[in-house]
C-alpha cells in the first residue's frame, strides 16, 4: 500500500512508508531510550536494537575495526612492506586512476615519507594504458624497483605481473577475483574467491589502510613505532565514500572518523580543494561524493591521470594550489564533454527500451573518462543496471553501474572468459569493460541475457521509500543533528527521507540552470511556520515547472533535511526530492 496514497509522484515515483515491523521496532525504541521518533525511525530501519543504540550512534573504530590477519596474505604483505623500508629497497606503487585508486596511493606515500621513504608514484593513462597493471609498465617499474605495490587493481592481472621481472609484487585491491590469482607475494583483497566476504565492503583504501595497521603492529612487535594511523583517516573516508562502499560496519567509523580529521584541515591538498570548491561548513559525506571526488576523479578522466593522486599526496601548500586549481578547471571540462555525451546516449538508449534488463549506449569517439557517469545517469533514469561504451578505431572501453541486487562484476567477468569481451571485471555495483566493435551487439545480448536471470527486468520506476512525517515546527536544526548521529549517510546506508504533508508553497524561483527553490508552510496566508527547500535538477524533469507553476495547489512534499549554513547561522532546510499533489 502507498505511502498518504502516492501511488504516482510528479516524477512517477509510488512512496512507500516504514512496514509494520519497523513501526514496531520504532515504538520499542522510543518505549526503551530517550530518543526523538525521528531518529528511533532510522534505528529501526537500520535494524539497531535499544541494547545497541548507544554504540551505534557513537561507533568506535576501536571497536569497529577487523584483524587485519582476517584477511588471507596480510602478514605476508605487510612483513614485506616493512623489509623494503628496513633495507631501503626501492618502492613503486602502481595505482588506478580514480579517487580510491589515488587515495590508496596516497595513503602509502604518505606513510613511507613519514618513515623517511621515497617511492616511485605510477598511474596508468586512461586512454593510451586502461585500467590496471600493464605488461610494458611492469616490466619497466621492475627493472628500477624491489617491489611493486598495485593498489585498486592487480587481482586479475597475470601477465602484467609475471612481466615484473626482478621485482616483488603485492596487490591490494577489492575487485572480484578469479579462480586463479597472480604470481605475486601478497594479494590481499576481500573479494578474491577464498575469502568468506565479511569484509566484501570494503574499497581499496580500506584493504590499504588495514596492512598499515598490521605494518603498524609487527613494528610495535619489533619494539618500533610507525607513523600515526588515524591522521589518515581522512584519505579512507574520502575513498569509501567517492568509491560507492557501503556505509556499514568499520566503513561507518572509517568515514565518521575521517571527516572529523578533514575537518583540521591539516593535509593541505584536501583543504586547497575545498577552498577552490567553495566548501563553507565542516565536512560531510555529500562534500565527499559531489564536491571533492568528481574533482580528484577529474585527472584520471580527461587529464593528467596522476593529480589526484599528487594532491592528495604533498605537503607543499604551493604544489596543493596549483594542483587543486588544474584539476578544477578539468571538472569543468569534464562536465562540458559529459553533458554531450550523456545527451545522445540517453535518447539512444531510451529508444532500444528501459524495460529491459539492461539498458545500454555506444559511440564513437566519446570519451572514456566519462562513460562511467553517464552509466550512472542512464541508471538513475531507468533503474535498470546500465553500461555505457565509447568506440575508438573499432575497439569499445565501457562502464557499468549496477542496482541494489544486481551482480554486475560476475556476469562481466564470465562475458570476459567466454570470449566476447577482450576484457572485463570489477564489482557488483560497478565494472568495466573492453570490446571489439564487431562483438558489441553479441556481448549486449548475453550481459542482458545473465541479468535477465538475476530479475534485473523486474523492477518498475523506483519506489521512493520515506520514513515517516514531519512538520515544519518539528524540523528543527537540533534534530538534523541528531538524525545525523545515525549517520554517516549513502550507499547502504540511505538517508532518511520525511513527508511533509498537505503543504502550501509560498515562494518559488528558479536557482541556475536547472535547480529549484521554495518556500513552504502548513498554513494559509501568513499563518505556520515557514520552511525553505532546494530541489537539485528539478527542471531537469516534471518536478521544477509543476511546483513553479503552482497556482496555489497544496503538495506533499518528500526528501531530506539538511542545515543550511550562511554567515555564520544555521537552519534546516529540506532537500527535495519528490512531490504529489496533496
Amino acid at each position: 500500500m502507498s505511502f498518504l496514497g502516492v501511488d504516482a509522484s510528479l516524477t512517477g515515483r509510488k512512496w512507500v512508508g516504514p512496514g509494520v515491523e519497523i513501526e514496531r521496532a520504532t515504538e520499542v525504541l522510543l518505549q526503551q531510550t530517550a530518543l526523538p521518533q525521528a531518529l528511533c525511525q532510522v534505528l529501526a530501519r537500520r535494524g539497531v536494537s535499544a541494547a545497541e543504540a548507544e554504540q551505534f550512534l557513537a561507533p568506535s573504530l576501536r571497536d569497529l575495526l577487523p584483524d587485519p590477519r582476517s584477511l588471507r596474505d596480510m602478514e605476508k604483505a605487510a612483513t614485506r612492506f616493512l623489509g623494503a623500508v628496513k633495507s631501503r629497497q626501492r618502492i613503486a606503487v602502481f595505482a588506478d586512476y580514480d579517487v580510491d585508486g589515488g587515495s590508496s596511493a596516497a595513503l602509502l606515500l604518505v606513510w613511507l615519507r613519514d618513515m623517511g621513504c621515497q617511492a616511485t608514484l605510477y598511474i596508468p593513462d586512461r586512454i593510451d594504458e586502461g585500467y590496471g597493471p600493464n605488461d610494458e609498465a611492469m616490466a619497466a617499474l621492475a627493472a628500477k624497483h624491489d617491489l611493486i605495490i598495485c593498489v585498486d587493481c592487480g587481482t586479475l592481472s597475470h601477465g602484467p605481473i609475471a612481466a615484473a621481472v626482478g621485482a616483488d609484487v603485492i596487490v591490494l585491491d577489492h575487485h572480484l577475483g578469479g579462480e586463479t590469482l597472480p604470481d605475486a607475494v601478497a594479494v590481499v583483497n576481500p573479494n578474491r574467491q577464498d575469502e568468506d566476504g565479511a569484509l566484501a565492503h570494503l574499497c581499496a583504501a580500506g584493504v590499504v589502510f588495514l596492512m598499515l595497521v598490521e605494518a603498524g603492529r609487527q613494528l610495535r612487535e619489533a619494539g618500533t613505532r610507525g607513523p600515526d594511523l588515524m591522521a589518515l583517516l581522512d584519505l579512507v573516508a574520502l575513498a569509501t565514500v567517492a568509491d560507492v562502499a557501503p556505509l556499514i560496519g568499520v566503513n561507518r567509523a572509517f568515514v565518521r572518523q575521517g571527516l572529523r580529521v578533514m575537518a583540521r584541515r591539516d593535509r593541505v591538498g584536501l583543504a586547497a580543494l575545498a577552498d577552490i570548491a567553495r566548501m563553507d561548513t565542516a565536512p560531510a559525506s555529500y562534500h565527499l561524493g559531489f564536491l571533492l571526488g568528481p574533482r580528484i576523479n577529474a585527472g584520471g578522466r580527461i587529464g593528467q591521470a596522476d593529480l589526484g593522486a599528487r594532491l592528495l599526496a604533498t605537503n607543499d601548500p604551493h604544489e596543493a594550489a596549483a594542483l587543486a586549481e588544474r584539476l578544477d578547471t578539468l571538472n569543468t571540462e569534464r562536465r562540458d564533454v559529459e553533458n554531450a555525451v550523456r545527451a545522445v546516449a540517453l535518447d539512444q538508449a531510451e529508444a532500444r527500451g528501459f524495460d529491459a534488463p539492461l539498458v545500454w549506449a555506444s559511440g564513437a569517439g566519446w570519451h572514456p573518462g566519462v562513460v562511467g557517469i553517464v552509466a550512472s545517469r542512464l541508471k538513475e533514469a531507468s533503474n535498470r543496471p546500465s553500461v555505457v561504451i565509447g568506440f575508438e578505431d573499432g575497439i569499445g572501453k565501457g562502464s557499468g553501474r549496477s542496482v541494489s541486487g544486481i551482480d554486475l562484476g560476475a556476469p562481466i567477468q564470465r562475458l570476459a572468459a567466454e570470449g566476447l569481451l577482450i576484457k572485463g571485471g570489477g564489482h557488483k555495483m560497478a565494472a568495466g569493460l573492453t570490446v571489439a566493435e564487431d562483438k558489441l551487439d553479441a556481448a549486449m545480448a548475453r550481459l542482458a541475457e545473465l541479468l535477465e536471470k538475476q530479475g534485473a527486468h523486474l523492477a518498475g520506476a523506483a519506489d521512493l521509500r520515506l520514513d515517516g512525517m514531519l512538520m515544519p515546527a518539528a524540523a528543527t536544526v537540533e534534530l538534523a543533528e541528531q538524525i545525523e548521529q545515525a549517520g554517516p549517510f549513502g550507499a547502504g546506508a540511505p538517508a532518511p527521507r520525511y513527508v511533509f504533508a498537505d503543504m502550501q508553497i509560498r515562494f518559488a524561483k528558479r536557482v541556475g540552470e536547472s535547480h529549484l527553490k521554495i518556500s513552504f508552510g502548513d498554513g494559509g496566508g501568513g499563518a505556520g511556520v515557514k520552511m525553505d527547500a532546494i530541489a537539485f535538477g528539478a527542471f531537469d524533469g516534471p518536478l521544477g515547472p509543476a511546483l513553479e507553476n503552482h497556482g496555489g495547489a497544496r503538495f506533499h512534499l518528500a526528501g531530506r533535511l539538511d542545515i543550511n549554513s550562511w554567515r555564520g547561522r544555521q537552519s534546516v532546510q529540506l532537500r527535495l526530492e519528490d512531490a504529489a499533489p496533496a
